[in-house]
């Protein structure tokens, strides 16, 4: 988005890119350095003498940089299904991981460590929406005694 801000579209890509102190071809932008023989001497040349360019829209590479050392989101969520499958595997069989793998709703015929692993995520994933759940459930179980 800051670069689509910063883009004057009668500009050429590789002049918009570098007023912003972007590279359009990062073989150039980071060149290899050459070996240049003077007077019968090695001498490393890195490419930074020739054509230096000015950088008019500085503030786009700065927010980008801003942007990236943010610390990153974890967006982990399980899918609709997986917990419906959970929880249905749960109120019906409680822990028998065997008599689970048995169910007819077992579709994609998980073994029994399978469905345990499951479980286990979803016991990670939401612990206070499963704690919640396992709460519930020993409530039915005292009503209907």
């Amino acid at each position: 988005s800051h670069i689509r801000h910063a883009w004057d579209p009668t500009k050429s890509v590789a002049q918009n890119l570098a007023e912003m102190g972007l590279a359009e071809n990062p073989n150039k932008a980071v060149p290899i350095p050459k070996k240049l023989l003077v007077s019968g001497m090695e001498v490393e040349n890195d490419g930074q003498e020739q054509g230096k360019k000015i950088v008019r829209k500085p503030y786009v590479v700065n927010e980008m940089e801003y942007e990236a050392s943010l610390p990153e989101k974890k967006s982990n969520t399980l899918s609709r299904d997986l917990i419906d499958y959970v929880r249905y595997m749960i109120q019906n069989h409680g822990e028998n991981y065997k008599e689970m793998a048995r169910d007819e709703k077992n579709y994609y015929q998980d073994t029994p460590k399978q469905i345990k692993r499951k479980i286990n995520v979803y016991k990670n994933f939401y612990p206070e929406e499963y704690k919640d759940f396992i709460a519930s459930l020993k409530q039915e179980k005292m009503d209907v005694q």
